[in-house]
């Protein structure tokens, strides 16, 4: 007699076959920071968790105050598995674009690992390059603790670079825009020209150094004809 067929598994069952709920192996979240800003560089983070040392309050860098991020931050580096702080300079991003130097500073964060992850999450809907399987996870950095840790570690180190930048530059305001393009910024562009850390790729900076028109004094300025009778 032929053994009984086996009762069919549940649609649930399947489920969990095809997409385990954990995965197997070392996860690693990686997260960017300072792809908007005209100046310095964009860095990004690799972190791998330690379920046995688990931290309270991991969530996205931009929802915590910057008190939090410096105390998570220093939690982070003492309690995950590992983690490890990569770049992509001003150079880079000038010659490669910011895209492919935010990838680029991303495969440094993850090859920088101690440990070699079985899978790598990344924040956003792109992955880099990678010798290990890779996922994006738009607003992966809400979602996914490890995206999360990786989000504060790149913050915080993408801050701390640029109070070393108001240090060196003082009256660009770099301790309070962090870079991006606010007012202050572009009006201080304007007013004393590009650092070596601006962005030379990056349209305000561009015009600061001359090298396109400034948009603000052609807008809204239609040309005249004048006719003869």
């Amino acid at each position: 007699m032929s053994a009984p067929a086996a009762a069919p598994l549940a649609a649930d069952q399947q489920l969990d076959l095809l997409c385990p709920l954990e995965p197997i192996g070392l996860l690693a979240g990686v997260d960017e920071a300072g792809r908007g800003p005209l100046a310095g560089p964009v860095v990004a983070a690799a972190v791998i968790l330690d379920e046995l040392n688990p931290i309270v309050g991991l969530a996205d860098s931009k929802k915590l105050s910057a008190r939090q991020r410096e105390a998570l931050f220093d939690e982070i580096r003492a309690k995950a598995l590992c983690c490890s702080i990569a770049l992509a300079t001003v150079e880079e991003i000038d010659q490669l674009n910011i895209l492919h130097a935010t990838m680029l500073a991303m495969r440094r964060a993850v090859e920088g690992l101690r440990l070699k992850p079985a899978l790598v999450q990344v924040d956003g809907n792109r992955v880099p390059p990678l010798a290990v399987p890779a996922q994006a996870i738009v607003k992966g950095d809400a979602k996914v603790q490890a995206i999360s840790a990786a989000s504060i570690l790149a913050k915080v180190h993408r801050d701390r670079l640029c109070d070393e930048l108001h240090q060196a530059y003082p009256q660009y305001g770099f301790d309070g825009h962090k870079g991006y393009p606010t007012a202050d910024h572009v009006a201080a562009l304007r007013r004393h020209g590009a650092t070596p850390a601006h962005r030379r790729s990056f349209g305000p900076v561009k015009v600061a150094l001359g090298l396109v028109p400034d948009p603000s004094l052609t807008i809204g300025s239609a040309p005249t004809r004048s006719g003869s009778r």
